[in-house]
């Protein structure tokens, strides 16, 4: 199958959890943090996350100061935004939205609606809409999808010392802890910036096997 080449960003606590039990909002790192996710996107044909990122978040999914806006791509069970979202209502890319199980009715919201699974997602977003980069920023749940697929190309986390969340039901990087991936997947730092003084590094890695690695 086409796909985009897809990378990932994600900030860790030190206990390596994204957020608290309560799912507790992004805004817990740094200024240098934040930017870095806003750099992250730029170079970006599309930006995806989850529904309940997106919720908790309240994301615009959008860049800043560019002309040329990514594309907006939501994954949901059943597709239901709340049309009030600020998603729908920040100037931006094009908002597309995949309901994995039934579609719910959307009313007017403006966006392209699919049903189906993620990998014919990733396909019509090559083919049909251009899309070479795929920039996803969680949460978890799919980003466990796209480990358990192989198709994440490269890895981005801001790690956190700072903070430790604890509790078993706080999700991790590949979502609630629980069943493994099929198999190990290997990658390779490509970039490592410890800031001491914020308490955080900067890290990136890149997929083994699709690229060269030592």
């Amino acid at each position: 199958m086409r796909r985009p080449w897809i990378s990932t960003n994600l900030a860790l606590s030190a206990d390596g959890k994204i957020s608290d039990t309560a799912k507790r909002p992004s805004g817990w790192t740094s200024s240098a943090d934040h930017e870095r996710l806003i750099g992250l996107r730029r170079p970006a044909d599309a930006l995806m996350v989850g529904h309940g990122t997106l919720k908790s978040d309240r994301m615009t999914l959008t860049v800043p100061g560019q002309e040329r806006q990514p594309l907006r791509c939501i994954i949901s069970r059943h597709g239901e935004i709340a049309p009030d979202h600020p998603v729908f209502v920040k100037p931006g890319g094009d908002i597309h939205i995949l309901a994995t199980a039934c579609l719910a009715n959307q009313g007017n919201a403006p966006a392209t609606h699919h049903q189906g699974d993620l990998p014919s997602f990733l396909e019509t977003l090559a083919v049909t809409h251009g899309v070479r980069h795929l920039h996803c920023e969680g949460g978890g749940q799919l980003i466990a999808a796209l480990a358990a697929l192989d198709f994440i190309d490269e890895f981005h986390a801001t790690l956190a010392g700072h903070t430790i969340f604890g509790g078993m039901e706080a999700a991790t990087a590949t979502g609630v802890p629980g069943p493994w991936l099929p198999e190990s997947r290997r990658f390779e730092i490509t970039s490592f910036d410890p800031r001491p003084a914020t308490g955080e590094c900067f890290v990136s890695w890149r997929r083994c096997g699709r690229f060269q690695c030592a």
